[in-house]
């Protein structure tokens, strides 16, 4: 009598395909997710830099234009942040390091425009945001650029 137990060569070929699949889906999600993770940090910052601008003018009455030094997106690793004297007047910088660059132009004395752009996969399209006086940091590049 033979012991017939385990499994054949084609069942473990079907359950090797079938991860494979499975891999084939899930890991160009799981990147997009984590390109999306470290895009999110431009439009917290875009808002923070707004709502310093509004403190701003709440005392002095005037806006501030203001632009990151070195001012352009940092690619796939995050730089070190060097603020400028206008950032330092609206007394606003990142906690810590930061994959986006960071402008402000203030277009009146009743108004400003709040400008943040990164490339975090280094494909040199910029995902863009922008904020304003009035409205909060909405997205200005298509929805999969990174």
């Amino acid at each position: 009598m033979r012991n017939n137990k385990g499994f054949s060569l084609v069942e473990l070929m079907i359950v090797v395909a079938i991860i494979g699949i499975l891999a084939a889906i899930a890991i160009p999600n799981f990147i997009a997710m984590q390109l999306k993770a470290k895009r999110g940090e431009v439009p917290g910052n875009v808002d923070g830099i707004k709502t310093a601008e509004l403190s701003y003018d709440a005392s002095f009455d005037k806006y501030v234009s203001a632009a990151e030094n070195p001012g352009a997106p940092s690619g796939k690793a995050p730089t070190a942040w060097v603020s400028t004297a206008e950032f330092a007047q609206i007394n606003w910088k990142p906690d810590g390091e930061v994959r986006g660059a960071y402008t402000v132009d203030a277009v009146t004395n009743t108004d400003f425009t709040v400008h943040g752009a990164c490339d975090v996969d280094g494909d040199a399209n910029l995902s863009t945001y922008t904020a304003t006086t009035s409205t909060n940091a909405a997205m200005t590049s298509a929805s999969d650029v990174y």
